[in-house]
């Protein structure tokens, strides 16, 4: 009973991760405020490593200018391949099975129970890690998880950028399994020849980086 205490105990700080980095992944928009708030308790919950990672983010976009916060979330997720947090394109690219891992991630949160969002596609990673962290815990880790890759690829390509989000990916990867020989392997192989890609024939789900998003820099 004292492991199963403790195991429970950690499934709850991961949860508190995804949720507090899921909220400072979110688009600077006018919840922002809102969302910071909650972060901040957040943090008085989770132990040193992760609070010391999460918080940095937050004092960043607490201290920035809402549209000087808006234009570098722009600049570094929806115009840079590198860091692009939709997952499906670092395990499909621009290529036909790209529709149907998009739709696996649409199928466990229905199996889950709810619906996928309709204002954002389902392998975005803010939305992931809201299913893992207030939906269904075990489901969401499980694709956090299989996506350990992708995560670890967005990770590198912050932190190369000295980009104030890069920890909290790393806080995020904290809470998975380490990564496994053939995960760095993968990992390589991305970082010299990109995710995979197809020429013709594409049907939907092809755009790598999304368009500006309405009121954007």
């Amino acid at each position: 009973m004292i492991g199963f205490g403790r195991r429970r105990r950690g499934v709850e700080q991961d949860r508190l991760v995804w949720h507090a980095a899921g909220l400072l992944l979110a688009y600077p928009d006018s919840g922002q405020g809102e969302r910071l708030r909650l972060v901040e308790d957040i943090l008085s919950h989770l132990p040193p490593a992760p609070r010391d990672q999460l918080a940095q983010t937050h004092r960043f976009l607490r201290d920035c200018d809402e549209f000087v916060a808006a234009a570098q979330y722009v600049e570094t997720f929806d115009l840079r391949r590198r860091s692009t947090l939709y997952l499906t394109y670092w395990t499909a690219g621009d290529t036909r099975n790209r529709g149907r891992e998009i739709l696996a991630f649409a199928d466990a949160y229905r199996a889950a129970g709810v619906d996928p969002p309709q204002s954002e596609a389902a392998d975005h990673l803010t939305v992931v890690l809201e299913f893992a962290a207030l939906v269904d815990p075990s489901s969401g880790a499980k694709l956090l998880s299989a996506h350990r890759v992708p995560l670890d690829m967005i990770s590198a390509s912050l932190t190369d950028s000295d980009s104030p989000y890069a920890p909290v990916l790393r806080a995020v990867c904290s809470t998975l399994p380490p990564a496994s020989a053939n995960d760095v392997r993968r990992a390589q192989q991305l970082a010299a020849s990109g995710p995979p890609a197809e020429s013709v024939g594409l049907p939907l789900f092809t755009l790598t980086v999304p368009p500006r998003r309405d009121g954007g820099m």
